[in-house]
Parts: structure tokens; sequence; C-alpha cells
């Protein structure tokens, strides 16, 4: 990484991901990409590859046209391994799109064709934010994801120098379950003495705390989005039924691509706002969640910046265009991306 990535439960200073790639009988290949990140739920780069190899022999000789089949598959085989589940199924199906001649976005509906992504502010002091922020307010990039949950009054500071360097700019606020109910609603307050009002308050608080969500949410006056907190379809459902919060955070990696689409689906019929992000993901992966949430439609927050933490970049093709842009609607087939090395094996 370009420098270390830090939130709330500690910093990142490198990616260790996986690529994974699907081989149809015609040879045509599709590539994808599993991004564990071991908080979230202990699944490292280890697991996923070792998961990979594990259902590799059970994987074999499905048919690609049929990706429901290949997602109850590895469900059943790898549990909660989303991370590998992801980079398998994502393999697969840009193998049979390219082969058959569609792009994901097509596939999963075409339904629009612009995502603005935001560009996040990592746990820093305040002078470093403003200019950070700054940076990201000259790519033209006009959201602004600021991490926060490690001290109120620290964290208040940061957003304050990030909103007075960039006045115009949308807020995101993300805690990763840094605070209490109490921390995340006083420093709302903070905020609110100095005319600044978040667009959205990512996951305040534990990721158990349920209650404490749905406290943030009403009394905070700022919609909260549920990350760490909707880990399966069954954290949705509860979801739909409570009305905790009234954003969810859609991640490919936590559960893979076929229940990603089932947890939009229930939010959107339960009139629950979606929000698409990420892991610490590259290029590739970030494309492919940009053709979901694209595809799909109706996802009113995207947070698809992680590619930009890279040192370098491990794939060419469809990606993040100026202004933090993804229009996926120009692929011809599959993701479109490639490594820019192919492996040998």
């Amino acid at each position: 990484m370009r420098e270390p990535f830090e939130i709330a439960g500690g910093a990142q200073a490198k990616v260790e991901n996986v690529l994974v790639r699907a081989t149809l009988k015609d040879g045509t290949q599709g590539w994808g990409e599993c991004a564990p990140f071991p908080a979230f739920n202990g699944e490292t780069q280890a697991k996923a590859l070792a998961a990979a190899r594990r259902v590799s022999g059970a994987v074999e000789g499905l048919d690609a046209a049929r990706p429901a089949a290949l997602a109850r598959l590895l469900e059943e085989r790898l549990g909660r391994l989303g991370a590998a589940r992801a980079g398998i199924e994502m393999a697969a199906l840009d193998a049979w799109a390219r082969s058959a001649g569609f792009s994901l976005w097509s596939y999963y509906g075409g339904a629009s064709t612009r995502l603005a992504t935001d560009v996040t502010v990592a746990i820093v002091g305040p002078a470093e934010a403003a200019a950070a922020a700054r940076r990201i307010a000259s790519l033209g990039v006009s959201t602004i994801k600021i991490k926060v949950g490690r001290d109120v009054e620290e964290d208040a500071l940061r957003v304050l120098a990030v909103a007075g360097a960039v006045p115009r700019a949308r807020l995101i606020l993300d805690a990763n379950q840094g605070y209490s109910a109490a921390q995340a609603l006083a420093l709302l307050r903070r905020l609110r003495r100095r005319a600044v009002a978040p667009a959205l308050f990512e996951q305040p608080v534990a990721k158990d705390d349920w209650e404490g969500m749905a406290r943030v949410e009403r009394a905070g006056r700022v919609p909260v989005a549920a990350d760490e907190t909707v880990s399966g379809r069954a954290d949705a459902w509860r979801l739909a039924r409570t009305r905790a919060v009234s954003v969810v955070n859609v991640k490919l990696m936590k559960y893979g691509l076929a229940e990603a689409a089932e947890i939009a689906a229930v939010c959107r019929a339960a009139g629950l706002r979606l929000m698409i992000g990420a892991m610490i993901e590259s290029r590739l992966a970030l494309a492919c969640a940009a053709h979901f949430a694209a595809g799909t439609g109706g996802f009113d927050f995207v947070d698809l910046d992680t590619c930009l933490w890279f040192a370098a970049d491990p794939f060419r093709g469809f990606g993040m265009a100026p202004g933090g842009v993804y229009d996926p609607s120009a692929v011809r087939s599959g993701i479109g991306v490639v490594p820019r090395r192919r492996p040998q094996r």
C-alpha cells in the first residue's frame, strides 16, 4: 500500500488478497479476487487460498451458466468464508460472461450507468486530513468518507478540518464499531454546533449492538448504515423487520455475489437504502462491485475507492475514471479486467 490505512480497529500496511482463475471447457478464462479482512470475521489470505483449493475439485465440471448452483455449493462447503466464496463466484461469472459475450453489468440488469464513489480520509491528524481532503476534491470527487471511532474530540477535529478544507463536500463518517451510542451521539452534537451535518454515519457501534444502532439513527438526526452488523441474509431479514437503521452497506466479500444480490433485494423490498462498499480490494474486485451496483440500481452511497491505496495496480481494464466515476455500461463482456501479468499456473 502507498501508506498505512488506519481505522478505529487498527492500521493495515499491506494487501494480502488471492487471485482466482476459472477456465471453461472452451478455454475462456475468468478472473476473481478474494479480499479477506481478518478484523471482520477472521478470514485471512491463507484461509481463503486453502478454501479455494479445497473446493476446486467439487467446482470442476459445474455448468458456469448456472451461477446459483455454484453459489449454493460454495455456501455449503465454505460457510462464512465470504471472500473465498466471492472470488470463486466472480471468476466463474466472469468466464461465463466472457464466453457468452455479455457484461456483468447487463447480467445484473443494466439499471444505471454511472456510480460516483467517495474517497476516504483515514485516521490522521487534522492538518493531514485537511490536506487529504483538498487532494480528493482536486480529483473531482464530491463525497469524502472520514474514518472516526477512536476518540470523540480528536475525531471531531478531523471532521471539522475536512469540512473547513472542502466546505461543499458531502461527508460520510465511518466509526467501524469504535463508539458506544453515547459517544456517537456526542460526536454528532459537536459537529452540529459547528453546522456540519454528515450525509451518513456508518457502523457507529459494535456490530451486535442493534439497540445502539437504532438509538443513533433515532436521536442523531443522521442516517445510519449497517456494515459489520449485516454479515449475511439473516441479518438483512432482521434489519428489514426491525428497521433499526435506514441504510445497509453491501459488500461482496462478506458473503459472495449471490447472497449479496439476495440482501440487496431484501433491503429494497423493505424500503432500506443501499450502499456498495468494499474491503481492501484492487481494481478487479472493485470493478465487479461496480457492475453489481450499477446493474442492480438503487445504490445511494458508493464506497469503491480502495484501489487508490495500492502502491501498484496489478490489473488493467475497466476501473475508476476521473471524478471517481465508474461506468460499466461500456464493458463488452465479463468484468472487463485482466491481470497485467497472467499467472503461469
